[in-house]
């Protein structure tokens, strides 16, 4: 964790811990299995691995303010917004991120980069037009604690995993297609029966992992954005009035939105489906604002 006066949380220290650990070990396995598996054609593989994780690590800041369009605003842009991140930053003790706004009218925030010095805290126009001074400070206060966290670092690695192993899966699926319309090609079937069977597995097993430490460190952003502006019941209500303001949003922009639906503070689109929860990146906006109402009642 970066050094601020955002509450330590050892419970996500230890999360993140054990969710990159069983990650590195499900890929090890998986690694060493298909280079028996591609044979004398393995170190392909392996620089295809290589070449994607480096993206992923230096692109993904920038993939994600493109696809919500935003853009870096200067304090004479926006001085409420700075205002309010700078008064934030200086009492959490941390470096002042870069500011960006997204014109996009459904409201949310969202921190992006690959390292704690260069993190990007991108809020949208619906978001700054819903809230209150005090309700965008505490979601202000909720992503960069986040960045206090090394979230958007430990999120980006991990599912780098995941999404590794979906496209290796479509890949092999594509090879089954291919090997078995023609003659002669049954090795590439077997092989791409292999490749994708050990990408699925890999795959949901990253999945799951990854979306239960995503539901506790927004549960764990809450709590410490509640402690640092000593006012739980201002994020409840940002909360609220996001959620209520999602059925007013058209298609066409919430379907934009659902990019970052991961790193965002609250998700645009939700799947109401029993069982569907296990696989949501966010806790329920109900079950947020239980939590910082208990919070409330102990900070008195």
């Amino acid at each position: 964790m970066a050094q601020s006066r955002f509450r330590t949380d050892r419970q996500l220290s230890a999360r993140m811990v054990t969710v990159m650990g069983t990650l590195v070990l499900a890929y090890a396995a998986a690694m060493a299995i298909l280079i028996l598996v591609l044979g004398r054609w393995w170190p392909v593989g392996v620089a295809a691995v290589i070449a994607f994780l480096a993206f992923q690590l230096l692109a993904s800041d920038k993939v994600a303010l493109k696809a919500v369009g935003a853009h870096e605003v200067t304090p004479e842009q926006e001085p409420e917004l700075h205002a309010v991140v700078d008064r934030l930053c200086a009492l959490a003790d941390m470096p002042k991120p870069t500011i960006a706004v997204s014109e996009s009218l459904v409201p949310n925030a969202f921190a992006a980069g690959r390292k704690r010095s260069g993190i990007v805290l991108c809020v949208t126009r619906g978001m700054l037009r819903k809230l209150d001074e005090q309700e965008l400070e505490g979601v202000m206060a909720h992503e960069l604690s986040h960045i206090a966290h090394g979230d958007a670092v430990v999120m980006t690695v991990a599912s780098f995993i995941g999404v590794l192993a979906g496209l290796t899966a479509r890949v092999g699926a594509q090879l089954m297609f291919y090997g078995g319309r023609m003659r002669g090609l049954w090795q590439v079937l077997v092989i791409a029966l292999a490749v994708t069977a050990l990408s699925a597995a890999t795959w949901m097993i990253s999945l799951l992992l990854i979306r239960t430490l995503s539901r506790y460190r927004e549960f764990a952003a809450d709590h410490a954005a509640a402690e640092l502006t000593g006012n739980p019941a201002a994020l409840s209500s940002a909360l609220q009035k996001v959620s209520d303001h999602r059925s007013l949003i058209p298609s066409r922009d919430l379907r934009r939105a659902t990019t970052v639906n991961a790193v965002a503070f609250c998700p645009v689109t939700t799947n109401k489906q029993a069982g569907s929860q296990l696989l949501s990146t966010h806790p329920t906006v109900q079950a947020r604002i239980e939590r910082l109402e208990r919070i409330a009642q102990h900070l008195g």
